[in-house]
């Protein structure tokens, strides 16, 4: 049973126009008629708190090496108040070498209490922030990544400096290389492929940085005739290696025109450069840039990469990685170069860049990078808490106030729902395969707990974009219901988990009022009914 256009249209115009404040209103709907026995209940949205939900959201990025008190950072914001940076972070996500990860063979730091990767890891799943990362393998500037025993074991590898014989860079083509590193990958994959530890995997990890552009596969890095052959093969075997073993976590690809190549810079992007992207995408890839906002015409963010995203906004989520330009000598004069006077600056071009390829994540890098967003441009921290990524939310729903229970013991239930934020719910990623759907529950009157679930099937989260609300109407058999007295209630659940009652539990927080929420914060409270 579906409410007429009139009834949705009135109920989306009284919301809107009341710029999300208005009180809940149960009944008729402002003079328009309801199902006999129904109530409309119209749910005033949370514009402004930081809502943490799985692929959207701020980023905290912490160091392979950190302390675990990194996640007690806190700042002094431009509007003078002191913050945790930890507070406005959906997820942390680590940078770092091989080594870190799979110091010996056969030995992770998961297995290591000790270690300090570990030990960030479990101070994360502490705080309720899953961990992100990379594995960076390539030693040029940054010493030793690819651990000793890789190389003991007659990995070939090429040194782009003698003096500096920690600086080892594996050749990607390398069989014993390779063996190693899918050994560590499908080790890690037993123990990590779990959407409660990890939020996404950086899923590449070659050349400089990880960053996947001055990938080195012969002595000497040179491009060659059989470069092309390299870089598709290798994309290959990388991505599809990620995508074997990690089938619950999202994986992300730098987009980049150079992607794979020996080099590094150059305005003109590489002929090949969005078909390889294209295989990591069939292998279940999102994107993400670590350029954001660098303007360089030689190796920063421009047109290509716009371009790129551009086609595929909506359809998979962008993580946005600012710019490097303030912590490291090396990058000082970036700043300059990218046409900005102030850390402020900065700061607000990288955010606006985000905002035109709606990106779902920005990232608060390391150090001064983090300081400056804090200290200099508080107002886009908040703004993209409030505005950026997915915030989801039920303006109005419709439900029964009493069920009689009998042979016919059917109830209509319509919810009518919207995305505030400029980017989307990425359920139709392969990893997720829809798992989040919109439910119906008659919670527990006391522990507001629910007791029974209704999933709508066919819900979609995906097309849910800002431009326009989407109603769901859906049918549901009541005759397993006990007698009793509950709370309807709608939110949206994780069908890929059950609990020890059976039931889906909630999957996605939603940026309603606060009063209309449950006491755990994931269901939005309709009415009480009475089942007799």
């Amino acid at each position: 049973m579906k409410f007429r256009e009139a009834i949705l249209f009135l109920s989306i115009m009284a919301i809107s126009s009341c710029g999300g404040n208005t009180e809940p209103e149960n009944g008729d709907g402002g003079g328009a008629s309801v199902p006999e026995g129904y109530v409309t209940v119209k749910i005033t949205s949370d514009r402004s708190s930081v809502i943490k939900n799985p692929m959207t959201g701020w980023v905290m990025y912490v160091s392979g090496t950190s302390d675990p008190s990194y996640f007690d950072t806190e700042f002094v914001t431009s509007s003078g108040k002191t913050v945790k940076v930890r507070d406005y972070a959906s997820c942390f996500y680590v940078r770092t070498g091989w080594k870190n990860f799979n110091p010996a063979e056969g030995k992770y730091f998961w297995q290591d209490p000790d270690s300090q990767l570990y030990k960030l890891y479990k101070r994360g799943q502490e705080l309720g922030l899953p961990m992100a990362f990379r594995v960076v393998i390539d030693g040029r500037d940054q010493g030793e990544n690819t651990p000793e025993w890789v190389f003991d074991k007659g990995a070939k590898y090429w040194l782009e400096n003698s003096d500096f014989q920690d600086r080892k860079t594996p050749l990607a083509t390398d069989k014993v290389w390779r063996e190693c590193y899918e050994k560590f990958i499908e080790d890690f994959a037993k123990e990590f492929n779990d959407p409660d530890k990890l939020a996404f995997i950086d899923g590449y990890g070659l050349g400089k940085w990880g960053e996947g552009h001055n990938v080195c596969y012969e002595q000497g890095n040179a491009e060659t005739a059989k470069t092309p052959e390299y870089k598709k093969e290798t994309m290959e075997w990388i991505t599809g290696l990620y995508s074997r073993c990690f089938t619950k976590v999202p994986l992300a690809i730098n987009y980049h025109r150079h992607i794979g190549a020996p080099k590094s810079e150059g305005e003109k992007a590489d002929d090949d450069s969005e078909a390889l992207l294209q295989i990591a995408i069939d292998n279940g890839y999102c994107l993400r840039s670590d350029a954001f906002g660098m303007l360089n015409k030689s190796w920063g963010y421009n047109d290509w990469e716009r371009g790129f995203v551009a086609k595929w906004n909506f359809k998979l989520p962008v993580i946005l990685e600012g710019g490097y330009v303030l912590s490291n000598a090396s990058h000082q004069g970036s700043m300059k170069d990218d046409g900005y006077d102030s850390p402020y600056e900065v700061r607000e071009g990288e955010f606006k860049e985000g905002e035109k390829a709606f990106v779902n994540m920005m990232d608060f890098r390391v150090g001064d990078e983090t300081r400056s967003w804090f200290e200099d441009a508080f107002k886009y921290v908040e703004r993209f808490a409030q505005e950026g990524g997915y915030r989801l939310y039920p303006e109005e729903a419709s439900v029964p106030e009493h069920i009689a229970l009998g042979s016919d013991a059917d109830v209509t239930l319509t919810s009518t729902w919207r995305n505030l934020g400029w980017g989307y719910c990425p359920t139709n990623l392969v990893q997720w395969n829809q798992k989040y759907k919109v439910a119906y529950a008659l919670l527990d009157m006391q522990t507001e707990q629910p007791v029974y679930e209704f999933v709508v099937e066919d819900s979609d989260l995906s097309k849910w974009l800002s431009s326009s609300p989407v109603e769901y109407s859906s049918e549901f058999s009541m005759k397993k219901v006990s007698i009793g007295g509950y709370i309807w209630a709608v939110g949206i659940v994780d069908v890929s988990k059950t609990d020890d009652k059976g039931l889906n539990p909630a999957g996605i927080r939603l940026a309603a009022n606060k009063k209309f929420l449950s006491s755990d914060g994931f269901w939005v409270k309709l009415a009480n009914v009475t089942v007799n």
